[in-house]
């Protein structure tokens, strides 16, 4: 399984979709689930706003934020997100990032994912 390295993941909410919470976790349990075994293994993932409680103490998709980072992707979480929620000494993968390196990433970044 091989990085692509022009694919980016942007993950800007703990869920996915609109309407019910509840299914919006399940949501994007099952999606990153699915990234993880499709082989398409994002170059870097950015999670920001509440996306960021998945790369956090308590996530219920820790082992797949995980298992991506370990398949060679790197994973971002936004820094001003993390402190405005009180979570940034719970960090659990991945490394801190700001807007700079989530805009810079954007436009370099061929394709780019936002579940």
């Amino acid at each position: 399984m091989a990085v692509d390295e022009q694919l980016l993941l942007v993950v800007g909410s703990d869920s996915m979709g609109d309407g019910e919470v509840d299914l919006g976790y399940k949501l994007m349990g099952a999606f990153l689930t699915q990234l993880v075994e499709s082989g398409a293994v994002p170059a870097k993932a950015i999670f920001l706003n509440s996306g960021i409680y998945l790369t956090t103490e308590g996530s219920p998709v820790a082992d797949q934020v995980q298992a991506l980072e370990r398949k060679g992707c790197a994973v971002f979480s936004c820094g001003t997100c993390l402190d405005y929620y009180g979570r940034t000494d719970k960090l659990l993968c991945g490394q801190v990032g700001n807007m700079r390196d989530t805009v810079r990433a954007m436009l370099d970044y061929e394709k780019l994912i936002r579940p």
